[in-house]
């Protein structure tokens, strides 16, 4: 255990709702519930505004829909909640370079590995107080709840109390008072099938499971079990904060306004971003043996081909070479809208390409539609769009061979609605986000 507070836990508040009432003016305040629409479909985030009427997330959509029946019901708009996420994240690694990302919205920060005074109380205040205000900032709108504590576990329960979008420092010494009223199923490890067994035990409460022993613990959970929740029950957890994995994959991928037909043009866009590759390959001190290609054609159908050589490389000609000969393959009948090329598999040391040959002789080949767009039975209910003649706007619905807009969006306030042919022809989804304040890496990613 520490002797101060020093492990921060950031959660963004109700993120994907917060996203899109961000980014669509008239829903600012509103219930809004991001989720699956279909009729299996669950929620996936609600806004506050829609928590108050008892919609959670993982709650059947059915079921939110009947309790909260006027909210704006969002198919959701993953590429806008990445890109609000890495924001964050980069801004979180400049307090630290120990940061631990959870998902989306979430991450462990070592305040300590910073080089911050945690003994500091004021010190640590101030710099949370910034650091809310660049989230902020640095997003266009968002806020974030944190928590600090002496270990992730406190820090995380911290977080909770401080929602939504406040700050919350549990002080060395108080820990295990503080999270002895908690549900059991407060504490990392205790899932629903655990949480039954203890409940049947008769252990509700952390103060409950504090006061069982050891050995009821080990003979009713196993002795793995059973001392991990022993040691956290008392709030002692030493789970040290381990930073990002290593990337595993370096790629970078281009967007067009208009679709791309041209294939020669293509290839000089994948020539120019093989060598981008390459040089973040030679900057890692590491050599890679698969390309991957990535097409993104006008009907959003989404190809990926890659293919695995017999040695490693870190040149930007054999990226260039292999992603032009997959690019071969594809046809290119609508025009691209989006065009990728990307490498891993990686090795430490270069390794001799005998006979200059594919390892497994073909092609690995996956065509999907992209999860966010629909052509049947319409236009997905978010989805930006763009119009010549009204601007950019957003889906409200759509049927009978009519979608409904409205043309709004951060930058302009609530917009009007207008009802428009399915097959408008001035009418189009939008193929980039609107840049956001903190977002430095639109064009490239390392994953």
């Amino acid at each position: 255990m520490r002797a101060e507070a020093s492990v921060l836990h950031l959660d963004m508040d109700a993120f994907f709702a917060a996203v899109e009432q961000r980014d669509k003016p008239s829903l600012r305040g509103k219930q809004v519930v991001v989720g699956g629409l279909g009729g299996r479909g669950v929620v996936s985030t609600a806004s506050y505004e829609a928590r108050r009427l008892g919609v959670g997330s993982a709650m059947a959509m059915s079921e939110a829909r009947r309790r909260a029946p006027h909210a704006a019901y969002l198919s959701g708009r993953f590429d806008a909640y990445r890109q609000s996420s890495r924001v964050v994240m980069e801004l979180l690694k400049e307090l630290s370079p120990n940061v631990e990302g959870l998902s989306l919205d979430e991450a462990f920060v070592d305040l300590r590995a910073g080089g911050v005074d945690c003994s500091d109380r004021e010190a640590v205040r101030q710099l949370i107080a910034g650091l809310r205000i660049e989230v902020t900032r640095r997003t266009a709108g968002l806020t974030a709840s944190v928590g600090v504590g002496s270990s992730k576990f406190m820090a995380k329960v911290a977080s909770e109390m401080a929602k939504p979008d406040g700050v919350h420092i549990v002080q060395p010494g108080t820990e295990a008072a503080l999270i002895a009223p908690l549900s059991v199923r407060a504490v990392p490890g205790v899932g629903p099938a655990t949480g039954s067994r203890l409940e049947a035990l008769g252990i509700h409460t952390v103060e409950q499971l504090q006061s069982a022993s050891l050995g009821e613990l080990t003979r009713e959970l196993g002795v793995s079990s059973g001392e991990n929740l022993h040691r956290l029950a008392h709030a002692r957890d030493d789970r040290p904060v381990a930073s990002e994995r290593e990337a595993k994959s370096i790629s970078v991928e281009d967007t067009f306004a208009e679709d791309q037909h041209d294939r020669e043009v293509l290839e000089r866009i994948l020539r120019r971003d093989s060598a981008v590759v390459a040089a973040r390959l030679r900057a890692g001190h590491v050599f890679a043996r698969t390309v991957t290609l990535k097409v993104r054609q006008a009907d959003f159908t989404t190809s990926t081909r890659s293919r695995t050589l017999a040695g490693a490389f870190d040149g930007a000609e054999r990226v260039a070479q292999v992603a032009s000969e997959l690019l071969g393959a594809v046809p290119l009948l609508q025009g691209v809208r989006l065009i990728g090329v990307g490498v891993s598999n990686f090795v430490s040391s270069a390794q001799e390409e005998l006979f200059d040959i594919p390892s497994d002789g073909v092609d690995e080949v996956e065509e999907t539609p992209d999860p966010q767009w629909r052509r049947s039975p319409g236009w997905s209910p978010g989805v930006e769009v763009l119009h010549s003649e009204h601007g950019r706007g957003w889906v409200w619905g759509s049927g009978l061979g009519r979608v409904t807009v409205r043309f709004e969006t951060r930058l302009t306030g609530v917009g009007p609605v207008r009802d428009l042919r399915v097959d408008d022809p001035q009418l189009e989804l939008a193929a980039d986000l609107l840049p956001l304040p903190g977002d430095t890496s639109a064009e490239e990613a390392i994953s």
